[in-house]
């Protein structure tokens, strides 16, 4: 079952749904303030619309559809962004060599950009984590049906039920961004494994450009969610205990100095801190052990 995730996504939504064809489709729709959810109803009728009275984020629309995929007996997940269509038969070519390569707990297509005349960048760097991949490509060897990498980004991702069953859905401490790399961590944390599967394909219709992050607050929240959340991680509590320390130190400092900008933000650092960790804290508990963690399957 295909699970897409919209936000107002009227530009693209069309496009996404048509190249779904036949696949069953079940759609969680984020409380979008544009026509989408009108569109889906009057021009596809056969899609599951799960409507949102606000929005959720990425990770838990996307836990909610998957819920709904496995409550109806979905041995397959394919999570589509509502941004990227799928390219000739990708999802079949996706759930056979899945079948053939178990160990796969996600295995993905080759990410293009929205007019399919390059890679997308941001895939592109993913798939050169593993250098085979892109050596075979240049060299014309003969090509592998799977290559292993260690993390590629949700726009398109073959989920198997084993995989869903033992480490769950999307952790909801992360809103948008950051629940891939997490969710990457926790399949490997778990013995399973992400390939990208190659001759099969989807467009990814966004904006082509490395984005520089600036070091604001939410983003560095972000960022330590993502470190400390890995649950292949031993010392998470000494680290955020030394950078506690570390950032309340600044604050004397700071203080003495009379450096009172400088103080504020480090106030606002520390509060988040203390925030944060006693929700990695709570959540490494959860997703340390296998288990259906974040979806409502029924019994």
């Amino acid at each position: 079952m295909i699970v897409i995730v919209t936000y107002n996504g009227l530009k693209w939504i069309d496009k996404c749904l048509q190249s779904c064809e036949d696949h069953p489709i079940v759609v969680v729709d984020n409380n979008s303030s544009d026509s989408t959810v009108d569109f889906i109803k009057q021009n596809y009728p056969k899609v599951h619309l799960i409507e949102q009275e606000k929005n959720l984020g990425f990770g838990q629309a996307n836990n909610i559809g998957i819920s709904y995929a496995l409550n109806h007996g979905a041995h397959y997940v394919f999570l589509l962004n509502q941004d990227a269509y799928l390219i000739g038969d990708c999802l079949e070519r996706l759930i056979e060599i899945q079948q053939k390569n178990m160990q796969f707990g996600i295995v993905s297509p080759i990410h293009l950009n929205g007019d399919g005349t390059h890679l997308d960048y941001n895939f592109s760097k993913y798939a050169a984590i593993n250098r085979n991949f892109y050596s075979d490509y240049i060299l014309n060897k003969s090509l592998k049906n799977i290559y292993e990498v260690p993390f590629v980004n949700a726009a398109g991702w073959l989920i198997s039920r084993k995989c869903l069953e033992t480490v769950g859905g999307f952790d909801p401490i992360f809103f948008h961004y950051g629940e891939d790399d997490n969710y990457c961590h926790r399949v490997r944390y778990h013995q399973l494994k992400i390939g990208i599967v190659t001759e099969t394909y989807i467009k990814h219709d966004r904006v082509q450009k490395n984005i520089i992050k600036s070091e604001s607050l939410s983003l560095k929240e972000r960022k330590y969610k993502v470190e400390y959340a890995n649950p292949a991680r031993k010392d998470f509590e000494q680290q955020f205990s030394n950078k506690l320390q570390l950032t309340k130190r600044s604050i004397v400092k700071n203080k003495f100095m009379l450096r009172f900008s400088k103080l504020k933000s480090l106030e606002k650092h520390l509060k988040m801190l203390l925030r944060i960790q006693k929700e990695i804290s709570n959540t490494r508990k959860i997703i340390s052990k296998p288990g259906t963690h974040f979806l409502k399957i029924n019994e």
